[in-house]
Formats: structure tokens, C-alpha cells, sequence
């Protein structure tokens, strides 16, 4: 689940946030596959569920008893009062859906975000799933968001910036003519669902907080077709784009490596029941 972005830091700020930041020890990152393995299988069970005519609603509670029957808690439901277990968020619903009765639609693409707390660690991740047969925009809208996840996550290496990260984003991003939301970022995580640092998918190379082997993030691209733009719904949650364009986002919680990235929340089993 992302975050808004707080007001641009000065370097005093940045260096009171660098000392925020935990380093996860060996025994923490294992309780985090853990948790965010859970996640993994729980979008995995998703996934073989999903499809035309099924309602948001019924989705959300299939998520709920899966992750209640591993022996997780929901992360998001009742997070800052977040009535559900997922984020559900169709079509040019950028993120924070709240599930509801109505269907999934041929040619809708919905961005399902899901958290789960488990032995005392958080787990983060996030799908756009495509429903039935969606338009070739929509389809590279899915296919530049999740290359771009992927762009971002090369750079999650020991001595590298977060800047690198939301810089390789854009770059992608904006080179296929879509566009970054601003407002929302990605963060760190762990025994705190939004810990330090903020993770901008947009930004300059160099800047930003130092990236230490240990740390665990969450990178979550939120890419526009149209405008960068939003709104936020009465509801003080859902997040749409201001010209009601498609937007999709992907999430993975991963560890910074001495030299690789390691990706805690798999998309293996998300992809072989989608393509099954």
C-alpha cells in the first residue's frame, strides 16, 4: 500500500530520516519471506479466481479467509480506518478502491493491492490483472508499469540512492509516452507497514537517502495512460486520474542486496494461473 508523499525534505531532515531508516537483521528477513510469501499466494489465489461477473466484494473476502487460514492478519483492513482487506482499484482508479458490489468487467483492468502481518512483519505487493480481453492500450499500459517496477528494483543495490530508483522509473516510463503519478510514493517496511524512507517513483540519480544491504523496501510504480494528475474521491480513500484515463500498479517488498536486489513477493504463481 503506498503513501503520500510528505513535503520535500532539506538535507537536515534527510539526514534525521537516514537514522529512521532500520536495517533488517537475518532473523527479521526471514520472518518477512515469510509474510510477504503469504502475499505472494495469496494474489497467486487471486489470480485463479479472477474473472468476468465476480463482484470486488467477493474478491476481498476470498482474500481475507486465505490469509486468515495461513496464519496472517490483513494488513490494510482497519489501517487508518480502511474498511477492507484489498485495494481494489478498476480501470482509471489509481489505487485505495474500496471493494464493493459491482462486477468485473470484460476488457476492465483492476489493480489489487494486498498486505498481510504475519509474526510480527509486514508483507506488500500489487497486481493490475487483466479481465477477459482488454485493449491494446491497456495491455501496454500493464506490460510498461511492470517493466518499470523491474527498472526501478536493478537499482535497490548497497550504495546506490533512492533517487536511482525513481529515476530509472520515469526514465522507462516516460519513454513509452505514460505518465507518473507524483503523490504517491512507495516506502520501507517492515514491523511498521510505512516506514522511512519515502520511495518517489520519480527523481533525480544521486539523491535521496544511501541504500544499505539490509534495508527492505516497497517499490510501487503508479502509472497514468493520460495525465499525471488525480483526484481523491469523498470517500477519503480512492484515487483516480484527472482525466479518467487507465492507470495500473505493481508492487514487490524487496530487500537491498550487496550487489542484487532479492523480490520477496514473487508474480511466478500470480502469472501461471493467469496464463494457465
Amino acid at each position: 500500500m503506498d503513501w503520500w508523499i510528505q513535503e520535500e525534505l532539506k538535507e537536515n531532515q534527510l539526514e534525521d530520516i537516514c537514522n529512521m531508516i532500520k536495517i533488517k537483521t537475518e532473523e527479521d528477513i526471514e520472518l518477512m519471506r515469510a509474510s510477504s510469501n503469504l502475499v505472494a499466494k495469496t494474489h497467486a489465489h487471486i489470480a485463479s479466481v479472477i474473472k468476468a461477473g465476480i463482484t470486488l466484494l467477493s474478491l476481498d473476502k476470498i482474500a481475507e479467509e486465505f490469509i486468515r487460514d495461513n496464519g496472517g492478519i490483513p494488513a490494510f483492513k482497519g489501517y487508518n480506518g480502511f474498511p477492507n482487506t484489498l485495494c481494489i482499484s478498476p480501470n482509471e482508479q489509481v489505487v485505495h478502491g474500496i471493494p464493493n458490489h459491482s462486477k468485473a468487467k470484460d476488457g476492465d483492468i483492476l489493480s489489487i493491492d494486498c498486505g498481510v502481518y504475519m509474526n510480527g512483519f509486514y508483507g506488500d505487493s500489487a497486481y493490475t490483472y487483466p479481465i477477459g480481453e482488454i485493449s491494446q492500450d491497456a495491455q501496454n499500459l500493464l506490460d510498461v508499469t511492470k517493466q518499470s517496477l523491474y527498472k526501478g528494483i536493478e537499482h535497490c543495490t548497497d550504495g546506490n540512492f533512492v533517487g536511482d530508483i525513481g529515476h530509472a522509473i520515469q526514465c522507462y516510463v516516460e519513454s513509452n509516452g505514460m505518465s507518473i503519478v507524483r503523490e504517491l510514493v512507495g516506502h520501507g517496511i517492515g514491523k511498521d507497514l510505512h516506514e522511512s524512507p519515502e520511495v518517489p517513483n520519480y527523481g533525480e540519480k544521486g539523491r535521496g537517502e544511501v541504500l544499505k544491504e539490509g534495508m527492505v523496501l516497497a517499490v510501487e510504480p503508479m502509472v497514468n495512460l493520460g495525465t499525471k494528475n488525480i483526484y481523491q474521491h469523498s470517500d477519503g480513500w480512492t484515487i483516480t486520474t484527472a482525466d479518467n484515463k487507465f492507470s495500473a500498479h505493481f508492487e514487490h517488498t524487496v530487500i537491498v542486496g550487496k550487489n542484487q536486489a532479492e523480490i520477496l513477493t514473487s508474480f511466478k504463481n500470480i502469472e501461471s494461473q493467469l496464463n494457465g
